[in-house]
C-alpha cells in the first residue's frame, strides 16, 4: 500500500519508521491502537501519505473485523480494501499467499511492454496492458515479470530520458533512440 507512486528507499524507510514508531511492532492491533494522524507522521514521506493512513486504518479495521486478522485470499477480496487495485492484489498474491493469478502492472510495466511493442495499450492503462501480456505470455513468467520490468524501469528504460545507449536490449527495441 506504501510503495504506490513512492521509491523503493523511501517506502523502506516508512516501514522501518512503522516498526519502530508502532508499539508492539507493525500489526493490525498495533495500528487499530492508534489513530490515523500518528500513522500520517510515520508515514509522512512517501506518496499520497494522508490518504494511505487512512486507508491503513480502515483495512487494519476490515482485516481485523471480517477476516480475522488476516488478509483476504482472493484477488477481489484484496480489491475490496481501501486503495488495493489490480496490481496490488495480483502481486499480494503471489508474495503472500504464493498463488499466481496474475501479472501486476505498475506504471514501469505498463510503459516498458509499451516501449517494447509487447501491446499497444499505452493510453488504455496498466489493466489493458495486463490483459493483453496475459494473453501471450507463459503463465510461468506471471510472477517474475514485475519485479524484472519495474527494476529496468528505474535504472534504464526511465519515463523520461531513457537511458537507451546502456539498454542491453536497444537492437531489439523498436522505441530505442539509438
Amino acid at each position: 500500500m506504501l510503495s504506490s507512486q513512492t521509491k523503493d528507499q523511501v517506502t523502506a524507510a516508512a516501514m522501518q519508521n512503522l516498526r519502530q514508531q508502532l508499539t508492539g511492532g507493525l500489526n493490525i492491533e498495533s495500528i487499530m491502537q492508534v489513530d490515523e494522524k500518528f500513522l500520517d507522521q510515520c508515514i509522512s514521506k512517501v506518496g499520497f501519505h494522508r490518504r494511505k493512513a487512512k486507508y491503513i486504518k480502515q483495512t487494519a479495521k476490515i482485516c481485523k473485523e471480517e477476516y480475522n486478522g488476516d488478509i483476504p485470499n482472493s484477488v477481489e477480496g484484496l480489491m475490496k480494501l481501501p486503495g488495493v487495485g489490480p496490481k496490488m492484489a495480483y502481486l499480494c498474491m503471489h508474495v503472500a499467499w504464493k498463488q499466481n493469478q496474475g501479472i501486476g502492472v505498475d506504471v514501469h510495466v505498463h510503459r516498458i511492454a509499451n516501449r517494447l511493442g509487447w501491446c499497444r495499450t499505452e493510453k488504455a492503462g496498466p489493466e489493458a496492458t495486463r490483459q493483453v501480456l496475459e494473453s501471450w505470455l507463459p503463465y510461468s513468467f506471471w510472477q517474475e515479470i514485475n519485479p524484472m520490468l519495474v527494476g529496468f524501469g528505474q535504472i534504464t528504460c526511465l519515463p523520461r530520458n531513457p537511458k537507451c545507449l546502456e539498454c542491453p536490449v536497444r537492437n531489439k527495441c523498436p522505441s530505442s533512440s539509438t
